[in-house]
């Protein structure tokens, strides 16, 4: 299921676009703050965040510059000032889309499902907690710094990413990463997995809290 965050002062606002998007399956985080907005990225895994401008607290340009300081999460505005200059200064502060108010319900959805069917067709980009696994690319980056792996480390990292909430045996790890002729013994897999975790810890990123071993049995990454 999709989750998407919706950043809104007015609460009206938040409890119609989960009205909307609710019935279509996607999970809504709503929040009435930019800096509650903020915390909510750090400790989810967020798929989309739809952004109102006008907020109080901190206004949505400033929201989506923070943003993209730590995150490619895809972001689409929300406003209801419509002079082209507010458009392209959230499209150049890294928006990837921007709707109007009042706007209609079948045009949110299609925008909506616009934007997260071009991040589908991204598999080779993987974005978790402000995690990027970037597999054409052979890069990890956390908040836009580089963590630099191994080739084991990172397909064993793309592993964990791509089937989140699975648990692995190292004997299916060794299947999926060596191959099935593979004289790679267990105690490899073990090995991989605890250069990973320290990379990752001494980047900042908290693996301890997603990276879980599953004793007796193997590994797996959690949501």
């Amino acid at each position: 299921m999709r989750t998407i965050l919706l950043v809104d002062d007015e609460k009206r606002m938040l409890d119609l676009l989960e009205l909307y998007l609710s019935p279509r399956g996607y999970r809504c985080i709503k929040c009435e703050s930019g800096l509650s907005a903020l915390d909510t990225v750090e400790s989810n895994n967020i798929d989309l965040v739809l952004l109102d401008i006008m907020m109080p607290d901190m206004d949505g340009f400033e929201i989506c510059r923070r943003l993209r300081e730590i995150s490619e999460i895809p972001i689409i505005m929300l406003t209801a000032r419509d002079q082209i200059m507010d458009k392209v200064k959230g499209l150049n502060l890294g928006a990837d889309d921007y709707i109007t108010k009042p706007f209609d319900e079948a045009e949110l959805l299609a925008r909506v499902n616009a934007v997260l069917r071009r991040l589908s067709n991204k598999d080779d980009k993987i974005e978790f907690n402000g995690l990027l696994w970037d597999e054409v690319a052979f890069k990890v980056l956390y908040r836009n710094n580089s963590i630099h792996l191994t080739p084991k480390e990172f397909a064993v990292l793309g592993l964990f990413l791509k089937n989140p909430s699975r648990v692995f045996s190292r004997e299916q790890m060794i299947l999926s990463l060596w191959g099935y002729h593979s004289d790679t013994d267990e105690r490899t897999i073990d090995s991989h997995v605890k250069n990973l975790r320290e990379k990752l810890r001494k980047a900042g990123f908290p693996v301890d809290q997603f990276l879980h071993t599953v004793w007796g049995i193997g590994y797996k990454w959690v949501e």
